[in-house]
């Protein structure tokens, strides 16, 4: 039923709603999951609660080598338009911000490992980001970026990337990784292409380390992925929890 279940749209098995659908379930919540690169086509969105758009090694403006990209963003943009739920992490959060008209293209340089991002005065007044610490750490490895879209709020920056969270109606764009534990971080470089552009960036022996600082980091990022993803839950989606606490000391 719609109250109870979202549809996840992923790009790449190993980058799956993670903390995030550890919430989904604290709180009895139905996840269905769509391996887009795998050529599974997303059921229409009307039938979920909410839509949540992960990462994936492609860029937005890759249509060409995924043809399926435009389709995926003109759901989400209808989605988004519509007022329904939506929540993009990584690629995710760039598709919600082509599929809004906003431009995507590659960055200045790679934003890569544990970083901190500060919210923005505008964030206090936002039901999900209003309860944010003021600066925290998140795991980033992207080297695109996006312009804010027309009437998004920017909710959080970083000093290399200044867009890294914004809000349009119900759709939440996060550029930053939160749910992500050392053992998925693992995951990610067994993928080829992942150990490779890391190492590109970090230098020999990165993965290793990038793992050790996401273990390091992991009792804070964590519990704040679930907090946040909470609010949204509760406060965009309207789906009631009490389920699950994890993460309320995170976020105050």
């Amino acid at each position: 039923m719609p109250g109870k279940t979202f549809l996840a749209l992923q790009h790449i098995a190993c980058e799956p709603p993670a903390a995030f659908e550890d919430e989904l379930r604290a709180n009895d919540l139905e996840l269905v999951r769509v391996e887009l690169d795998e050529g599974e086509s997303p059921p229409d969105w009307r039938e979920f609660a909410g839509l949540i758009v992960m990462g994936g090694p492609m860029g937005a403006y890759e249509e060409d080598s995924h043809p399926w990209l435009a389709a995926e963003k003109r759901l989400i943009g209808e989605a988004a338009h519509a007022g329904h739920p939506v929540w993009g992490v990584c690629l995710g959060a760039q598709l919600l911000a082509a599929s809004l008209g906003a431009r995507v293209y590659p960055g200045g340089a790679p934003e890569v490992g544990l970083l901190p991002v500060e919210v923005t005065a505008e964030a206090a007044a936002d039901p999900v980001f209003g309860a944010a610490p003021p600066s925290f750490p998140t795991l980033q490895w992207h080297g695109d970026t996006f312009d804010l879209p027309p009437e998004a709020v920017r909710l959080a920056a970083s000093p290399a990337y200044p867009n890294q969270a914004f809000v349009f109606r119900r759709a939440y764009g996060l550029q930053f990784h939160l749910e992500v534990s050392p053992e998925l971080a693992e995951e990610w470089g067994a993928v080829p292409a992942y150990s490779e552009s890391l190492e590109a960036i970090l230098g020999p022996g990165a993965l290793d380390r990038l793992v050790a600082d996401v273990a390091a980091e992991a009792g804070t990022t964590l519990p704040l992925a679930r907090a946040l993803f909470r609010r949204w839950l509760e406060q965009v989606a309207g789906v009631p929890t009490g389920g699950s606490q994890v993460g309320e000391e995170a976020i105050g």
